[in-house]
């Protein structure tokens, strides 16, 4: 957004940035950019955490079906979220090359994107409840998870339309409205969640309904404050947002669809598959589904911060290739990788060391801490191999390549991962910790494969460098050609 200012900032737009360099001078700059990311990406978790453990009060039932009724609405919405990925690589490198004219015109389209996938995707989560009853799920369950996913259902429109802002104002650097919008959302469904859930101030006692619909209000909150934001800092800092064409670009549009759609097929598939073991989680009990739920929220909190970090690597990686400094590109993927893939050993050694202090956290039903004790070891395991897919799927997104993340994460997941899972769960008696086993050798297959492919490409923008530049070329060592 005013690009004087921004230039003189290190990764906001700099074409003035010296190529020389190491990974370890990048990590400060892709941690300042990460540290506000992260905290948006665990706002955005922290409101299913809060759901949770609001809703645990009222028991096992309860946290199985809002664990169920979230990843049903998840997966279709996190789908319409990918297919506004593109907008991180586009608008990223336009801003790079300081086209701001040219990041406007991008988050045009992407709205219309997000409006044009909304009524499809709406329709699909709410053709998912009913399929729930032939699946097996807890009849007590599955009575609960109908009015849920009927209430956050709705907050499908203003989630498209924060995800397309926030792809926008993240890929040119801003990452704190985006964390403050997050937090006020937060502070507005822990509110609505007591309430709605409890019915206080009045209210009726909605249950779990209740839940969705605080749930719908903050997402609608977030979505109105990013908005806002754009707006007021263009009539501050006059970056000629107000004057952008409003019409469709069929050809702009087809960009971030083929940009957007491999990305959104892979986020799919990814979450896709740990729905599909809720789904199986949720034909073995009450205790065993929110358990399974449990561990799964638990897993999916720290994986905010590797997600984060992946989307500043992709912003710094595209703004350092828009500045035709594909050596700095290859050193800022470096740098993310080492602070996503860092933290979660750590997070991996934490769940080994206190797993029963995690779960506490959520409940202290006896049958649903020993099931989460024995998932706990299981998620600890692929906490390292989730942080190095998450990150590695980021930068290459960066760099314009989101179609090896999906086919990886196809045959890792749903190829290998859920089949083994399946048989370990039913073949062999193993139940879901056998579910668990299977996701966490998907996870480790991805996570290897992602690294050696970002690997290859990190060493063919240096190969392009050095062709572009050859005077800052290493001379070959004492015995070499």
């Amino acid at each position: 957004m005013g690009v004087t200012a921004e230039r003189k900032t290190d990764g906001k737009g700099d074409r003035t940035r010296p190529a020389s360099g190491s990974v370890a001078a990048e990590i400060a700059p892709t941690l300042r950019l990460a540290v506000p990311v992260v905290l948006a990406e665990l706002g955005w978790m922290a409101m299913g955490v809060e759901d949770t453990l609001i809703v645990g009060r009222l028991g096992p039932e309860s946290i199985g079906a809002v664990g169920l009724g979230s990843m049903l609405h998840f997966v279709p919405a996190i789908f319409g979220m990918g297919m506004l990925l593109g907008l991180d690589a586009v608008v990223s490198r336009a801003f790079g090359e300081g086209r701001l004219d040219e990041c406007h015109r991008s988050l045009v389209q992407g709205v219309y994107l997000a409006l044009f996938l909304t009524p499809p995707l709406m329709l699909l989560v709410a053709a998912l409840g009913p399929a729930m009853a032939w699946w097996g799920v807890d009849p007590t369950v599955l009575g609960l998870v109908g009015p849920y996913l009927r209430a956050i259902n709705w907050s499908t429109p203003p989630l498209l339309i924060y995800a397309a802002f926030r792809r926008y104002v993240q890929g040119m650097g801003r990452a704190a409205p985006v964390m403050a919008a997050l937090v006020v959302a937060n502070v507005l469904n822990i509110a609505g969640n007591f309430v709605l859930v409890f019915g206080l101030l009045g209210f009726p006692r909605m249950g779990v309904e209740g839940s969705g619909w605080a749930t719908c209000l903050a997402r609608l909150a977030m979505a109105a404050m990013l908005v806002s934001y754009a707006f007021w800092h263009d009539r501050r800092a006059g970056t000629g947002f107000w004057n952008v064409s409003l019409r469709p670009d069929r050809a702009r549009l087809g960009r971030l669809f083929g940009l957007g759609l491999p990305a959104a097929t892979h986020l799919a598939l990814e979450v896709g598959v740990f729905g599909a073991a809720t789904a199986l989680a949720g034909t073995m009990g009450a205790a065993t589904l929110a358990a399974h739920h449990i561990v799964l929220n638990a897993s999916s909190v720290t994986f905010m911060v590797p997600l984060g970090v992946a989307s500043a690597g992709a912003v710094r990686v595209g703004q350092a290739l828009g500045r035709g400094d594909p050596a700095t590109a290859a050193r800022a993927g470096w740098s993310a990788l080492i602070l996503g893939v860092g933290f979660m050993a750590c997070t991996g050694l934490a769940f080994v060391l206190a797993p029963g202090a995690v779960l506490r956290l959520y409940t202290d039903r006896p049958e649903v801490l020993s099931i989460g004790l024995s998932l706990m070891s299981m998620a600890a395991l692929f906490q390292l191999f989730d942080g190095m897919q998450g990150v590695a799927t980021g930068i290459l997104r960066g760099a314009g390549d989101t179609r090896t993340p999906m086919l990886v994460n196809l045959g890792a997941h749903w190829f290998l991962g859920l089949p083994l899972g399946a048989t370990l769960a039913y073949g062999l008696g193993w139940g879901a910790r056998g579910l668990w086993a299977g996701l966490a050798f998907g996870l480790i297959v991805a996570g290897l494969i992602l690294i050696r492919t970002w690997a290859a490409m990190a060493r063919r923008l240096a190969d392009e460098h050095d062709a572009s530049h050859p005077e800052t070329r290493r001379p070959p060592q004492e015995g070499q050609p």
